[in-house]
């Protein structure tokens, strides 16, 4: 069918980001739904919400309404920002906001037709200015909010009381380096955690650590149980029988493992070519969860994630739902919610009642898709031969203006690079699509969701293999006469910047570009980003500084003069990954070389734009660009 083009204006910006649900069990029996909001029409502002579980048609009560807008900043990338629990009929409510820790008490009704009533106004537990806070939980018995604090270039295990105002964190564990997902023992004598150490990033190499809590809260006996040089773990997890969950690596693939700790070897009873993980960017994630009668685990395979139940047994059993993009796992008494997607339907909250013999669910889209079923093009998964003949995996989106043959194509770049194309509804792509292009977001070697080894195909390959595996996904739909060679662009932001860059100076496939807060000199970005990439290019690329030469070898910014083709820039003057200078430089370099790069400044953005109008101003003006460069003059 020939489709209406999808407005800006409904494809970015109106959807918001769900984020972190939990369902804590309040009287009557009545389970509640919490979840974050994140809304670019309000600037990005994010806040918590509160429903009945299986009451999609209630209004969500707002618990932190304007101005307040709850945000973590460790690591820069944040997550893990709110804590809830549950202490008879009423709600602890315990969030991250400025930087400071909030804590308000709210009265659950037992009618879940009633709302729940504040019992306190918000008061501020720690102090500003003293560390950025994040990945909390409630120790009940201790009456204490455990987390995250980063502050003096390190990551400390730390504790607030619950029943004080403007309190200093206290130390509970000091970690080498980088900690996080602190997970407490049911009966609250157990604390399990997460660390690793630079040069390796969390997916790279990290280590389970577990200790005692002693009577009066501190820890002893601290010891390693599981990982290693080249493995990673990924959330620890407490089973009501005392026994430990992780996922872990050794295998090839993120697989779940148990041990009591005082057990000394682990039993694996699930072993399977799939993820049961995903790269540590931000806290907060979750893939696993006890339902009260057994384990539930999103799991990715091939790109699109399923939902299963892992019996005692070893036995592995689909949960029939048709959500194949998953995340945030959480359950509670036999229910289950995640926020969900797929090709047709955009991300929502699925809630789903696994009592029955064949579970129930209903998904709540966070909002109303603009585009009917049939005027959405949906993925497809296309299998290519990428850097060095390696079976490389895309989502391919056909043109669904009714036109046949090679159409203009646009190839994404994502981000990390060590992330994902995902199979959700994405309307950012819809726009493109309704418009007569066909789109590919390419998984280039370094992706997750394939197994470790795929992951580390971009290990000393960056900017060699992403680059490669971009332009061979182009050059594969070309072959098959459905693109274009004339009107082939590629866009990214931040690393998939970085690769849109890279693929401009170092093929000729492509004939446009656009770039999001783009890394565009590794030299700059080894030696001036965040802590938490600091050496994240030791591995990516090569040893910093002994290997700089291979760093000058891939830097766009030192091969500017290779770019033969317009490029466009977005760059966020707040960004503190990569600096606003590096894309104002990469620019110049071309306008040097007589190349059109356009520069569009945004002064509240950071790294990653949250703006209603930022995100609509990149997609249009990406839009107009693209037209002009490439003489396509249909809207």
């Amino acid at each position: 069918m020939s489709a209406t083009p999808l407005p800006a204006s409904h494809a970015v910006g109106t959807l918001p980001g769900l984020k972190e649900p939990q369902l804590p069990a309040g009287p009557g029996g009545v389970v509640w739904l919490l979840w974050l909001e994140q809304r670019p029409q309000e600037k990005g502002r994010t806040t918590a919400l509160i429903r009945p579980f299986g009451a999609s048609h209630q209004t969500p009560m707002e618990l932190t309404p304007a101005p307040r807008s709850l945000r973590s900043r460790v690591h820069d990338y944040g997550g893990g920002v709110l804590t809830a629990t549950v202490n008879n009929d009423q709600l602890l409510l315990v969030w991250i906001e400025a930087g400071c820790l909030w804590r308000q008490d709210w009265q659950l009704p037992e009618n879940a037709a009633l709302k729940p009533q504040p019992l306190t106004t918000p008061v501020r537990l720690s102090l500003p200015g003293e560390g950025e806070l994040a990945d909390g939980q409630l120790d009940q018995i201790h009456q204490r909010w455990i987390g995250i604090r980063e502050v003096d270039g390190l990551d400390q295990l730390v504790w607030l009381p619950l029943d004080a105002r403007d309190q200093s964190p206290q130390l509970l564990h000091q970690p080498a380096d980088f900690a996080g997902y602190a997970c407490l023992s049911p009966d609250g004598q157990h604390l399990a955690w997460v660390e690793w150490q630079q040069p390796s990033m969390p997916w790279d190499s990290s280590s389970l650590w577990y200790a005692e809590v002693g009577a009066d809260g501190a820890l002893f006996n601290p010891r390693q149980l599981a990982g290693e040089t080249g493995v990673s773990v990924f959330q620890p997890q407490w089973l009501p029988d005392g026994r430990l969950l992780v996922a872990e690596d050794s295998s090839g693939w993120w697989n779940l493992m148990v041990k009591h700790p005082d057990e000394t070897s682990w039993q694996r009873p699930w072993p399977m070519e799939a993820e049961t993980a995903m790269p540590q960017w931000i806290y907060g994630m979750s893939t696993t969860a006890w339902d009260g009668t057994g384990l539930l685990a999103a799991v990715c395979s091939r790109g699109s994630w399923t939902l299963k139940r892992l019996e005692a047994d070893g036995a592995v059993v689909t949960i029939d739902q048709p959500f194949d993009d998953l995340a945030y796992l959480q359950a509670c008494n036999g229910r289950a919610v995640a926020v969900a997607s797929h090709s047709t339907c955009v991300a929502g909250l699925l809630e789903m009642d696994l009592r029955p013999a064949s579970p129930l669910w209903e998904h709540t889209p966070a909002v109303i898709s603009p585009l009917p079923a049939e005027a959405i093009s949906v993925a497809e998964p296309m299998w290519f031969d990428g850097h060095g003949g390696e079976r490389t995996h895309a989502w391919y989106y056909p043109p669904m203006d009714g036109s046949t043959g090679a159409a203009p194509l646009l190839v994404k770049s994502h981000s990390g690079p060590t992330a994902m194309a995902r199979r959700g509804l994405q309307l950012g792509i819809q726009y493109w699509t309704s418009r007569g292009w066909g789109v590919v977001d390419v998984n280039y070697g370094g992706s997750t969701g394939f197994g470790r080894e795929y992951r580390e195909r971009l290990n000393a390959g960056w900017g060699v293999v992403d680059v490669a595996d971009c332009a061979a996904a182009a050059q594969a739909l070309i072959h098959a006469g459905r693109a274009n060679p004339d009107q082939i662009a590629i866009e990214g932001g931040s690393a998939g910047g970085f690769t849109t860059l890279a693929a401009l100076c170092f093929t000729d496939v492509f004939r446009v570009g656009a770039c999001r807060y783009a890394v565009c000199d590794l030299t700059a970005m080894a030696e001036e980003t965040h802590r938490f990439e600091a050496r994240y290019l030791d591995s990516l690329i090569g040893d910093w500084p002994e290997q700089r030469a291979i760093y000058d070898q891939r830097s766009p910014l030192l091969h500017a003069g290779q770019i033969r083709c317009p490029v466009l820039f977005f760059q966020g003057e707040q960004d503190k990954v990569v600096s606003p200078e590096q894309t104002e430089r990469m620019a110049a370099a071309l306008r040097d070389n007589g190349i059109p790069a356009k520069v569009v400044l945004f002064a509240e953005e950071g790294h990653g734009f949250r703006d209603h109008s930022t995100q609509t101003k990149v997609l249009t003006t990406t839009d107009h660009f693209f037209r002009q460069q490439l003489n396509i003059h249909k809207e």
